[in-house]
C-alpha cells in the first residue's frame, strides 16, 4: 500500500499528540530460583521458586496531563509464578495493584486495590530486605498489612522533608461500615542521610467484634557508604496478639554489589510467650542495571510452642530455616 506524504505527516502528528497527552509504560520482573527449607513437621523440602526476591509480575502504569498541573495516573499489575506459569495473588488477575487516581500540586488522591502506608514504610524505610524479600525479610515475625481492596488513599506533596499517606478501605457491608474495613496512614521526614516514619493500621473484623491494631516507627540512616536500619512495632488484637516486634540491619555495598544484615525479634506478651527472633543475610551480585543474582540464609528460634517460618517474598515459607539462590531479571 502506497502512502502519501500527507497522510504519513498526520498519523506522525496524531502519534506525536497522544503521546505527548499520556504516557503508558509496560514493565515487569521475572524472578526464579532454588529453595531449601528445613525445620519443618514433614522435613526438609527443596524446591523452584518463583518470586524470592521479588514477586514476578507484569503491569501497566500510565499517567495523562489534564492541564493546570492536574494529571490521571493508573497502575495495574498482574502476579505470576515464574516456575509453573500460573497466575499469582490467588489467580485474581490484576492481584498486586489496580488503582486510577488524580495527581497534581495537591498531592495525590487514587482507589483501588493498593499498597497500605504501613506496609510501604516498613518496606521502604525500616527493614535493608524490604520487608517480604528474601529469607531474611522481617515479615517472617512483623505484621505486613500488605494490601487493601477498595482502598482510597491520599498521599501528600513533600513539605520540608514531611509527608502524610493516609488511607481507608471500607467493608461494604449493608447495614454497618465498621465490619471488615481498614484504616491507615503514616507521617514521615527525609532529610539529608535520615529518613523516619510512623505508621498505624487498623482491621476490623466481619463481624467487627475484633479489632487488630499494628503501630510501626521505622529509620534508616545513610553512614557513607553503609545504611543502617531499625523498626518498632507495637501489636494489639488477635493477628500477632499483644506482641512487640523489632529489626536491626545493615545494607552494605561493595561497589555494584550488596551485603544484608539483619536481626529480628518478636516478643509475645500474652501468657503463652510465644517469643521467637530471627537472623538474615543475603548478597546480591549486580550483573546489569536489570539483572543481578542473589542469595540468601535465615534461621528463626522459635519459644515456648512459637511457629513462625521463613519465607520470601511470595511464601510463607514450611521450617525454621531456609536457604535461597536465584536470578531476578527487571524489565
Amino acid at each position: 500500500m502506497n502512502k502519501s506524504p500527507f497522510g504519513l505527516a498526520v498519523l506522525a502528528l496524531f502519534s506525536t499528540g497522544a503521546l505527548a497527552q499520556a504516557n503508558v509504560s509496560v514493565y515487569g520482573i521475572v524472578d526464579a530460583g532454588v529453595v531449601r527449607e528445613s525445620g519443618g513437621p514433614a522435613g526438609p523440602v527443596t524446591n523452584i521458586s518463583s518470586g524470592i526476591a521479588s514477586g514476578s509480575r507484569l503491569g501497566f502504569k500510565g499517567k495523562e496531563d489534564l492541564g493546570g498541573g492536574l494529571a490521571a495516573v493508573f497502575q495495574i499489575e498482574s502476579g505470576f509464578n515464574a516456575d509453573t506459569g500460573a497466575s499469582g495473588q490467588g489467580g485474581v488477575l490484576f492481584g498486586r495493584q489496580a488503582f486510577v487516581g488524580l495527581s497534581g500540586k495537591f498531592g495525590a488522591v487514587t482507589l483501588g486495590r493498593q499498597y497500605t502506608p504501613y506496609y510501604k514504610t516498613l518496606r521502604d524505610i525500616g527493614d535493608p530486605f524490604g520487608a517480604v524479600s528474601l529469607a531474611g525479610r522481617s515479615g517472617n515475625l512483623f505484621a505486613t498489612n500488605t494490601r487493601a481492596n477498595n482502598m482510597v488513599e491520599y498521599v501528600s506533596p513533600a513539605l520540608a522533608g514531611v509527608r502524610v499517606d493516609l488511607a481507608y478501605a471500607p467493608g461494604e457491608v449493608a447495614g454497618d461500615s465498621t465490619r471488615s474495613r481498614q484504616l491507615g496512614g503514616s507521617v514521615g521526614y527525609a532529610g539529608g542521610p535520615l529518613t523516619i516514619q510512623l505508621a498505624h493500621h487498623r482491621i476490623e473484623n466481619a463481624t467487627a467484634t475484633d479489632t487488630t491494631r499494628n503501630t510501626l516507627v521505622s529509620a534508616h540512616y545513610k553512614f557513607k557508604p553503609v545504611t543502617v536500619y531499625a523498626s518498632y512495632a507495637l501489636n494489639k488484637g488477635p493477628g500477632l496478639a499483644d506482641s512487640k516486634d523489632m529489626l536491626a540491619g545493615v545494607a552494605v555495598p561493595f561497589g555494584a554489589n550488596k551485603l544484608l544484615l539483619s536481626h529480628v525479634r518478636h516478643d509475645d506478651e500474652t501468657a503463652a510467650n510465644n517469643d521467637a527472633s530471627q537472623w538474615g543475610i543475603a548478597y546480591h551480585v549486580q550483573l546489569s542495571k536489570r539483572t543481578d543474582i542473589y542469595a540468601a540464609y535465615a534461621v528463626i528460634d522459635n519459644r515456648n510452642g512459637a511457629a513462625f517460618k521463613v519465607g520470601n517474598a511470595t511464601d510463607t515459607g514450611t521450617g525454621d530455616k531456609a536457604f535461597n539462590l536465584g536470578v531476578r531479571h527487571n524489565f
